[in-house]
């Protein structure tokens, strides 16, 4: 049997925080298959048209939508935009978190809240949107953008841990529930990534980013078309895989 060059054709695929880094190149993996694509962001217009635009050059129709994907209504409002457009969603990627780097007894209320609100809320806001109209096609696939520090906890991160553990426990939820009406719910967690990051929450980058680097089985760090990869796999195949973790990490965790 041939292999499927546009596994997804005719699907269409939401993927929150996708103006750049990782979910750029979900986005990009995606229209690549055949997906129609939503690209989101909550502030830089420009760069999600300029995501939009490289999407549409692989064939498909692409949407750039500016929504804050913390207000549940803007989600809503996000998801709606998107059936007005194609008429359906098969696919959904949360792909939006805040790492601050802080100890434990500096996080505030408020920095707390923030990180939730970024992580696991905007999360759960995506999924309750999206979950009806896929139970109504019977057929759906959730996937949630986690990462290492969920499951291998590093220091002065207190809220992101839980955040992104908190994901992962979603996307089991979801799988349980959803699972009779053919939706699967994943976890995809990157590893240390070739990625434009704040510097400001990653005070010892510069100076440790070598040797994390060799310290690496594979002696790189991953890309979003690395990420783009294993979601396609979630997406496109992987219909008896559901309530799963996928550490995308270069062989840095092994068990």
């Amino acid at each position: 049997m041939p292999i499927n060059s546009l596994p997804l054709k005719g699907q269409t695929a939401i993927i929150t925080g996708s103006g750049q880094n990782l979910g750029r190149g979900i986005a990009l993996t995606f229209a690549r298959a055949g997906a129609n694509v939503v690209v989101n962001g909550h502030r830089n217009q420009a760069a999600i048209e300029a995501v939009a635009a490289e999407a549409e050059k692989e064939g498909v129709q692409a949407l750039a939508i500016l929504a804050d994907v913390t207000n549940p209504d803007e989600v809503q409002g996000l998801v709606d935009k998107t059936m007005t457009k194609f008429g359906r969603v098969d696919i959904a990627v949360s792909n939006v978190g805040m790492r601050l780097h802080q100890p434990f007894l500096d996080i505030t209320v408020d920095d707390w809240h923030k990180v939730m609100n970024a992580s696991l809320n905007s999360a759960f806001y995506l999924a309750r949107s999206v979950l009806p109209l896929m139970k109504q096609q019977r057929h759906g696939r959730i996937i949630h953008i986690s990462g290492r520090d969920g499951f291998f906890t590093l220091p002065n991160r207190a809220h992101n841990v839980t955040a992104k553990a908190g994901m992962h426990s979603l996307a089991k939820a979801i799988a349980l529930e959803f699972g009779p009406f053919g939706i699967t719910a994943n976890t995809v967690a990157p590893g240390l990534m070739d990625t434009t990051r704040d510097l400001t929450q990653y005070p010892d980058w510069a100076r440790v980013s070598e040797q994390r680097r060799l310290q690496i089985p594979m002696r790189r760090f991953g890309t979003g078309e690395d990420m783009g990869e294993a979601c396609l796999y979630l997406a496109a195949g992987g219909s008896y895989v559901s309530g799963q973790l996928i550490q995308v990490c270069g062989a840095e965790f092994l068990y």
